[in-house]
């Protein structure tokens, strides 16, 4: 395989899928950096990524694509895999957060998250799955959160679109070992970038009447959150690294923040008692990474 990839990236605008998209092309892959509406509520971003592209000579364009949208997001794969002839990486990165009670959440605002942070991934993989298929080869990459792996109160919402993500990962990551396509996922810490400085908050207020002090919880941590002062590169350059591994070399989940929560011990107990799972349903052959070339022979 050709060492620099062809890379789509979902909600590249600013944060976390800007800076990797910009980090990739400096490295000399092939990024399609994707945002809803690029013409209008996003002329601005797209028109800073473009004008990037240009002085620096990146191989780094945009791409109109929504991740609620199952049209858009297959006309944007469609558009990356006939310009670049294959698609070997797609970063699922587009969310955002919301900060409340669970009770003060109503179930449409539910819906709308868990269509953007969770469904956005089942829609895009299933685009890049055939191109990735008949090529033997991809990654899928999915950026989750700490939160995947820990409730914070307050954010329960949120934490249920990345717990949710992180299962449909690693069952990609077991379902697609035999074909030769990997699924991995980041979970990045609190790091300064949009997402913290523009929550959405639970609608219903008067919910949480009952709640006492308790009631304070989402503000308290929202404070906490969008104090933090790491410098976000540190997610864009683990993306980097983890691009770069050879096929075959790279983790199920990578852990990258400056403090430690117990993600790390979370995520190794869970390895062990995952392998222990496919070890006693006799599956473990059949979720082991298989090179394949195009030819389709291992």
């Amino acid at each position: 395989m050709d060492s620099k990839q062809i890379v789509l990236i979902t909600g590249a605008s600013t944060g976390f899928g800007r800076l990797i998209a910009e980090t990739l092309a400096r490295h000399g892959h092939t990024v399609f950096a994707t945002m809803r509406d690029p013409v209008g509520r996003n002329a601005k971003h797209a028109s800073e990524i473009r004008g990037l592209a240009q002085k620096e000579s990146l191989p780094l364009s945009i791409l109109e694509l929504d991740v609620t949208d199952d049209a858009s997001v297959v006309r944007a794969v469609h558009a990356a895999a006939e310009q670049a002839g294959r698609i070997d990486v797609a970063i699922n990165n587009a969310g955002y957060g919301l900060v409340g009670l669970a009770e003060a959440t109503p179930t449409e605002q539910a819906q709308q998250i868990m269509d953007t942070n969770f469904f956005g991934s089942v829609r895009v993989n299933r685009a890049v799955l055939p191109h990735m298929r008949r090529q033997r080869s991809g990654l899928l990459l999915h950026i989750s959160s700490g939160a995947g792996r820990v409730v914070i109160p307050g954010f329960a919402l949120y934490c249920a679109t990345k717990f949710a993500m992180e299962a449909l990962a690693e069952s990609y990551h077991y379902e697609l070992a035999g074909q030769g396509i990997e699924s991995s996922i980041v979970e990045p810490g609190a790091y300064q970038t949009p997402v913290f400085v523009n929550f959405v908050t639970a609608a219903d207020s008067t919910r949480a009447d009952t709640y006492g002090a308790v009631a304070q919880l989402p503000t308290r941590v929202a404070n906490i959150l969008t104090s933090s002062s790491g410098n976000a590169q540190q997610v864009a350059d683990a993306v980097l690294r983890i691009v770069e591994t050879p096929a075959g070399q790279r983790q199920l989940r990578y852990r990258v923040s400056d403090t430690d929560i117990g993600v790390d011990a979370i995520n190794s107990l869970t390895e062990r008692i995952q392998t222990e799972i496919l070890q006693s349903f006799g599956l473990a052959a059949d979720t082991t990474f298989v090179h394949r070339s195009a030819a389709g022979t291992a």
